[in-house]
């Protein structure tokens, strides 16, 4: 059995967006059929001054319900370069446990990866989805995606055969 499928499954936070306009607002997936999610951010080199602050959010449901921050942010992995190239070593930055991350400074002009992790237990009772966004970064038009890793599947399928990671029990579309 190939890893998609027995080892993660995968699902678009955001596609491709110019982060100067009104940022991103991520799809909730859910994590009631893995045991975490691996949230990567990827952004492109642009500006000088607003350096990329990613948050999370928990939710109850895959559209309405209730929604809090999900203040379990503490340690984020990143590449950051000029132009990334395969030659950066992972840098491990902590901070205080929060629902956002603390700016790094240089990071505007910058290519980035980002790496968040989050365990399905993290979640407070009664919250099932997880969603990421970015606020607006002003006047830096810089390019942000945001890809979930679902991990940990609590049951192995073909790819074809899996169920939505949005909305459990959902038909695949």
């Amino acid at each position: 059995m190939e890893a998609l499928g027995r080892l993660f499954d995968l699902s678009c936070g955001w596609a491709p967006v110019s982060m100067d306009t009104a940022g991103a607002t991520g799809k909730r997936v859910s994590l009631e059929n893995y045991g975490g999610v691996t949230i990567v951010y990827i952004a492109s080199a642009a500006g000088t001054t607003d350096d990329p602050v990613p948050s999370l959010q928990q939710h109850t449901a895959y559209t309405g319900g209730t929604t809090d921050d999900l203040t379990v942010m503490d340690t984020i992995y990143r590449k950051s370069e000029t132009l990334l190239d395969g030659d950066e070593a992972w840098v491990k930055t902590t901070q205080t446990v929060a629902a956002i991350m603390t700016a790094v400074a240089g990071e505007a002009e910058k290519q980035n990866i980002y790496v968040i992790e989050i365990d399905a237990d993290q979640l407070s009772d009664g919250y099932t989805h997880i969603s990421v966004n970015h606020a607006d970064l002003g006047d830096d038009a810089k390019l942000g995606t945001c890809l979930y890793i679902l991990r940990d599947l609590k049951v192995q399928r073909t790819p074809a055969n899996m169920p939505n990671p949005l909305r459990p029990g959902a038909a695949n579309a």
